[in-house]
C-alpha cells in the first residue's frame, strides 16, 4: 500500500491543526489568561451595552452624514450666516481700495488748516477715539505682565 500525495497533504494539515489545538490549549492554562478571561467574562453585559450604543451612535452619524436634504439644510444655514460676513469684508475692502486710489492720485500737501479740519470729522474723531481706546488696553495688559 503506497501513501499518495493528497495523504500526505492531508496528514500534515491534520498534524498542523493538532499542534495549533495544543498552543491554545497552552495558552489557556496560563493564568494571566485565565485571569484575562475571567475580566472578559464578568463585563460581557456592560461590553454588549456599549456595542450597542455605539452601534447607534454610529447608525446615527451614517443617516447624518448621507441626508442630503439635512446637507443642504446644514449649507445654506451656514451660507445665510457667512453672507453678511462676507459682503460686510468685500465692502471694507474695496473702500480700502478706493481711498489708496484716491490717495495715490491727490498730490496736495496736507497743512496744518488741514490737519484741524479733519480732526473734525466725526469719522476721524471715532477712530481717534478707538485708537486712544486701544493703547490704553494694551498699555494695562502690558502693565499686567
Amino acid at each position: 500500500m503506497s501513501i499518495t500525495p493528497a495523504t500526505q497533504e492531508a496528514s500534515q494539515v491534520a498534524n498542523v491543526a493538532q499542534e495549533q489545538k495544543l498552543d491554545v490549549l497552552d495558552q489557556l492554562m496560563k493564568p494571566e489568561v485565565q485571569e484575562s478571561l475571567t475580566v472578559l467574562v464578568e463585563n460581557l453585559p456592560k461590553l454588549a451595552e456599549m456595542v450597542t450604543v455605539m452601534t447607534k451612535a454610529y447608525d446615527f452619524a451614517t443617516a447624518v452624514a448621507t441626508d442630503q436634504v439635512l446637507i443642504n439644510d446644514f449649507k445654506a444655514g451656514i451660507g445665510e450666516v457667512a453672507k453678511p460676513v462676507v459682503d460686510k469684508a468685500k465692502g471694507i475692502a474695496a473702500a480700502a481700495m478706493e481711498a489708496s486710489d484716491r490717495a495715490q492720485a491727490d498730490t496736495a500737501t496736507v497743512g496744518l488748516f488741514g490737519l484741524l479740519k479733519m480732526l473734525k470729522d466725526p469719522q476721524v474723531q471715532k477712530t481717534l477715539r478707538f485708537s486712544q481706546a486701544f493703547l490704553n488696553v494694551l498699555a494695562e495688559r502690558q502693565q499686567q505682565r
